[in-house]
């Protein structure tokens, strides 16, 4: 197809004849191109004397007049191009030009007479790489025998040189894909795929055909250049006036560089629905392609629905079962973005976090992307983890109530109007980073993904292989965006806040909390935002009043001093803040209970001790954090402990622990267990008491049991059996669950006195977890001050 057009040198082009494929709306753009052949522009653009024939961009005219054809012209897609007036240097769309009732990329015929005579620099005639009649036949090895279908390709393939014509002209996030959905349906192995579905299920072909058709017109995104241009200029102040953008322009060079050969997947972290506004509006100022966002068909509500759908948004049904059409047609449509290089974005936690902290992973969309790896349709496709950290989230109040049990607002105007509304207050910088990118096909297989024809239903072996190569890859690029999530000033702000139970601190003591815990990111090199204004007593003040403002953190000021803690009832705003950077000191945080399991067992056995509660700990947080294999996370252990005492090796030789460990942990400044695994373990034990009451002979509702968990969780923190309201929380009772239905602690088996035995058992465990977090707690310096 037109894809392999290349521009031809002068003596290629001599002989034979010249077909110009003409892609004109009306008279003025037919006069243009006329005028513009007639004046020899086909000669002076290839070097050519050959006559020219002109014919339209049709499939019935290419069908009558070229296909049939025994000589071997020349076939030149040629086209108007009209460009919006120039505005600050760049040529773009705006609402003022809607006041014409046209738009200025596809003007209408009066305008277009105007422009012709008053700004000749609004238009040009583009012409798209040529080909020879013969390519296109190599190129469609099925022509002879369907001599309409190949009309429709040479169509097809004149608009996308066309396309590409005009992307050099005016840029790349223009980029968009024509006629995909005709493209699509004529692709005779998907075709193939529609008969062995139709004769799976036993369905007329007829009637699989025209489901498939009406899914694909569901699903693909009918992007318009003028739609982007308004609605990035519509959507722009809603984040622009709210944070201050700090991007990654190193990380963008080589992803521009990069996406010269492979089309990128964009995967980011989801913390906001501003999410996908932000990361688009930096990637159109750097020029990039416009992503095609995969979103959930929640929000295709009109009018935004059909306006996002313009931009590029993919709304994808959030569950199809066993739906073979739609599964077909997904995967299809996936692998001919890819294969058309045309990049991807989704948001692959499944949604937006709740907790602040990046969620596990969820591998629907990654499957249908190894599957266009397997079947040879692409290449290759790098995946790009994405961190896009906020600040501060005026949001952040009603995924809290959602936590506790409170309702989720439906999507639709009156939730979109109050949305906007709320951005409209400064919330400082948001901070989007680029991971390293991953080659999805060298990290399949380096997995153990076979790479092969799909073979699954005769080989569960084989699926089975790529099954986990999926969810390790998925693993990988959750790893990569935490890798470059910065810490930003209000999460050390409440990660300090957060660890003094009940107290309120002056901002001296708010600032000696925080500078061991700042000393220790630094020397670790850790990613950051803006952390240098906490060493100051103005920059910490006004860190603090900001969070006063959006209400997390409360501030008595009728005593001597202005004394700062976390406010009534915002307990899990200001965990979400923190759990953004958690994952930086969960090592240490383990390490700090490891230490503390080791001193208490008999000399001689401490260190044996201290290592197998390590690996404990990080079997019991498998569902909340995202560890490395053992021999890695033994590595990284090692590694904190030498930062905490350099002469670690040297005094365990011996293989004890004493506990003089303990006192070096408390003299670096600061503790970190109950700053950071305590909302975990507390709400593992509430999720594992309820399980040990539970009769061990009826299933276990997933529902109704984490209503009971909201519900008692809520009476043990007014019992103060726990330790803050942050531990009630759907979420962490949600992935308490799945750690106890990983430990078989859930099914009834065959002896209920052994899993009544087991829950009972487990439930203990975490109660001696909690006490050694409560004892960690008693040992860090902000715990111990005297008060003033």
């Amino acid at each position: 197809m037109l894809d392999h057009y290349s521009r031809l040198p002068a003596a290629a082009t001599t002989p034979g004849s010249v077909v110009a494929l003409v892609d004109a709306a009306g008279r003025v753009e037919r006069e243009l191109i006329g005028n513009w052949l007639a004046a020899g522009g086909i000669a002076q653009e290839f070097g050519t004397t050959a006559p020219v024939t002109q014919l339209d961009l049709d499939p019935g005219a290419v069908s009558n007049r070229l296909v049939g054809r025994q000589d071997d012209p020349l076939v030149v897609p040629v086209r108007v191009l009209w460009l919006p007036p120039e505005r600050d240097g760049v040529r773009r769309t705006s609402f003022g030009d809607l006041l014409t009732m046209s738009n200025p990329r596809k003007p209408n015929r009066f305008m277009q007479r105007r422009l012709v005579t008053k700004a000749p620099d609004r238009h040009l005639v583009l012409t798209g790489a040529p080909a020879r009649l013969s390519e296109l036949r190599a190129n469609n090895p099925g022509a002879a025998g369907a001599p309409e279908a190949f009309a429709r390709a040479i169509v097809r393939a004149g608009i996308v040189a066309l396309e590409r014509a005009e992307r050099a002209v005016i840029g790349d996030r223009y980029k968009v894909p024509r006629l995909v959905v005709e493209e699509i349906l004529d692709s005779p192995a998907f075709l193939r795929r529609l008969d062995a579905v139709a004769a799976a299920a036993e369905l007329p072909a007829r009637e699989v055909y025209r489901r498939a058709e009406k899914a694909l017109r569901e699903l693909v995104a009918a992007q318009s250049r003028l739609v982007s241009d308004l609605f990035t200029q519509a959507m722009r102040p809603v984040h622009a006036s709210t944070w201050k953008v700090d991007d990654d322009p190193a990380g963008l060079d080589g992803l521009r560089a990069l996406n010269r050969r492979y089309p990128l997947v964009f995967l980011p972290s989801h913390r906001s629905y501003v999410d996908a506004f932000v990361l688009g509006d930096i990637l159109a100022r750097n020029d990039f392609p416009p992503n095609h966002v995969v979103g959930g068909a929640n929000l295709s509500f009109w009018p935004l629905g059909s306006i996002a759908r313009r931009t590029g948004t993919v709304f994808i049904r959030r569950s199809f079962g066993d739906d073979e059409v739609y599964k077909a047609v997904v995967e299809e449509y996936f692998a001919y973005l890819l294969a058309k290089r045309f990049n991807l974005e989704w948001y692959f936690e499944g949604g937006r976090t709740r907790t602040g902290k990046l969620r596990p992973p969820r591998y629907g969309l990654l499957n249908y992307l190894a599957a266009a790896l397997r079947s040879s349709r692409i290449d290759d496709v790098m995946l790009v983890p994405v961190s896009i950290t906020y600040e501060r989230l005026n949001e952040i109040g009603a995924i809290a109530d959602e936590q506790t049990g409170g309702r989720k607002q439906a999507e639709g105007l009156a939730w979109l109007a109050r949305y906007v509304r709320n951005q409209q207050h400064s919330a400082g910088h948001v901070y989007v980073r680029f991971g390293t990118p991953l080659s999805g096909r060298e990290r399949l297989a380096a997995h153990g993904d076979p790479l092969g024809p799909p073979t699954a239903a005769e080989n569960p072996e084989q699926a089975d292989l790529e099954q986990r190569a999926v969810q390790r890859l998925a693993f990988e690029v959750a790893v990569g965006i935490n890798e470059v999530t910065p810490i930003t000033v209000n999460a050390l702000t409440t990660l300090v806040l957060l660890g003094v139970h009940e107290r309120a601190l002056t901002r001296t003591e708010l600032g000696a909390a925080i500078a061991p815990v700042l000393g220790y990111i630094e020397s670790r090199d850790l990613p950051r935002g803006e952390l240098g204004t906490l060493r100051t007593d103005h920059g910490l003040s006004v860190v603090l009043e900001q969070l006063a403002v959006a209400k997390v953190v409360t501030v008595y000021r009728g005593g001597l001093e202005p004394v700062y803690s976390i406010g009534a009832g915002a307990h899990l705003e200001a965990a979400f803040y923190r759990n953004s950077a958690v994952h930086w000191f969960a090592n240490r945080a383990i390490l700090e209970l490891a230490v503390l399991s080791a001193v208490e067992a008999p000399e001689g056995d401490q260190l044996r001790v201290g290592w197998e509660a390590a690996y404990r700990l990080r079997d019991l947080l498998k569902f909340e954090f995202f560890f490395p294999e053992r021999a890695e996370f033994t590595s990284q252990l090692t590694a904190e402990m030498l930062r905490v005492d350099p002469h670690w090796h040297r005094r365990t030789a011996a293989g004890t622990v004493g506990s003089e460990i303990l006192a070096q942990l408390a003299d670096s400044g600061f503790m970190m267990a109950h700053r950071v695994l305590r909302s975990f373990f507390d709400a593992q034990l509430v999720m594992a008491e309820r399980l040990a009451a539970h009769d061990p002979a009826i299933p276990v509702d997933k529902k109704a049991f984490l209503d009971e968990c909201l519900q008692v969780g809520k009476q043990m923190l007014l019992q103060q059996r726990l330790h803050s309201p942050e531990s009630v929380s759907s979420e962490l009772f949600g992935s308490a669950l799945k750690l106890a239905a990983n430990h078989n602690l859930l099914a009834p088996g065959d002896d209920p006195a052994d899993l009544v035995e087991r829950r009972v058992r487990f439930a203990a465990e975490l109660r001696d977890i909690s006490a050694r977090i409560s004892r960690a707690a008693t040992l860090d310096p902000s715990n111990r001050l005297d008060p003033r």
